[in-house]
């Protein structure tokens, strides 16, 4: 019988609390339990996880194996915990040791084949993971979004042997040492807007006074060119300001281009958009 315990993170709006892995392997029947509130995608991952620790050389304990994700009244979605509840077993059944885990923190989604598959929110947990000192265990695809986060300790891994490879010493995976291209950002010119001298200056006040602006009027008076023009005259996002706005792309469907670090974001839905078409239809983050 044995226990391991690891950290990973949960993603709950803009914030990623603290997850604790805890695997405890024990005597009886061959089971193998997630709980902890895990969602359908987390309970799903019990498949990905065996077939991953077999087609990666390890042995799966025929045991009665418990996974706990802890707090319990949390809500656990996606397959990011793949990874460490693999860590968590592997460790918890000896064939890795546990010391030096706390160290770390985890994060990855597995194929079948052992491979580790990128998954959304990294920017966000990066950031938390960061505030404790660990280091952040995630895969390769992931790493040059997570390196935004300056003086944060990212180990990129492409497969679960990697990661095991990096716990056991004989293969340490170096620190991300990469850093994301960044252009300057270039917005249409705010000097192609002919006329509308009221509504110009009620735009440059409003950039100059940090205020909200709602324009009104028939279609066709420029509205939607005037709002599209509008952060070029805005001052350049301060870096809390732009890693808000790229957490919140790291948390949706599309991901994060690490090439529009510090643009500010522009939006332009059709008028007959409804709530749901514009926030994602109830997909969770």
């Amino acid at each position: 019988m044995g226990l391991a315990v690891l950290y990973s993170r949960a993603l709950y709006g803009l914030d990623a609390p603290l997850v604790t892995v805890e695997a405890h392997i024990g005597s009886g029947l061959p089971a193998f339990t997630i709980v902890g509130l895990p969602e359908l995608e987390v309970r799903e991952s019990r498949d990905r996880v065996r077939s991953a620790l077999l087609n990666s050389r390890f042995s799966f304990p025929s045991k009665r194996i418990t996974v706990n994700l802890a707090p319990a009244d949390l809500p656990k979605e996606s397959g990011r915990f793949d990874l460490p509840i693999a860590i968590g077993i592997l460790a918890a059944s000896g064939q890795i040791p546990k010391n030096g885990l706390a160290e770390y923190e985890f994060a990855g989604e597995l194929a079948l084949s052992g491979e580790l598959r990128p998954v959304k929110g990294v920017l966000v947990m990066t950031l938390n993971a960061k505030k404790t000192g660990r280091a952040f265990v995630l895969p390769a695809e992931n790493a040059m979004e997570a390196a935004i986060v300056k003086s944060a300790i990212i180990h990129p891994a492409r497969t679960l042997a990697e990661v095991c490879g990096h716990l056991t010493e004989i293969a340490p995976i170096p620190k991300f040492a990469g850093s994301p291209e960044t252009r300057k950002a270039v917005y249409p010119d705010f000097s192609e807007i002919r006329g509308q001298a009221h509504a110009r200056r009620a735009a440059e006040i409003a950039a100059a006074g940090n205020h909200s602006l709602l324009m009104i009027g028939p279609p066709g008076t420029g509205k939607s060119m005037l709002a599209s023009r509008f952060p070029g005259i805005l001052p350049e996002m301060t870096e809390t300001e732009a890693l808000e706005s790229a957490a919140i792309h790291s948390l949706s469907n599309s991901g994060f281009d690490p090439a529009n670090w510090g643009r500010r974001p522009f939006r332009s839905p059709h008028h007959t958009s409804s709530a749901a078409a514009m926030v994602g239809g109830g997909v969770s983050s």
